[in-house]
């Protein structure tokens, strides 16, 4: 990821979010990492774009804090099925400031 090295470079701090755990179905498999910027910027994908708007709020937390933190998203099968999806399921995301 050729952003984060871009990133720093520009003196933004940067967390990394990897997809740590997947119940059911998910769109990404576990061990898929998303970048973000301290100005919100992002790069990679945990969801394929379902709660990548979540995760970056989240990483700007743990940017603020200094600290990491394991967050879940989920979806049920009965929403999934409202919204055109095949069936619901639920990730685990590690959020953690790059140092």
């Amino acid at each position: 990821m050729g952003e984060i090295a871009r990133w720093r470079g520009e003196g933004k701090g940067v967390a990394l979010a990897t997809v740590a755990k997947v119940y059911g179905s998910a769109p990404r498999p576990l061990g898929a990492k998303m970048a973000i910027s301290s100005a919100g910027e992002m790069v990679g994908s945990v969801s394929g774009g379902c709660v990548e708007g979540a995760v970056v709020q989240a990483a700007l937390e743990v940017l603020q804090e200094h600290a990491a933190r394991l967050v879940r998203y989920g979806i049920t099968d009965e929403l999934a099925a409202t919204v055109g999806l095949a069936c619901g399921g639920t990730i685990e995301v590690f959020i953690e400031p790059l140092a």
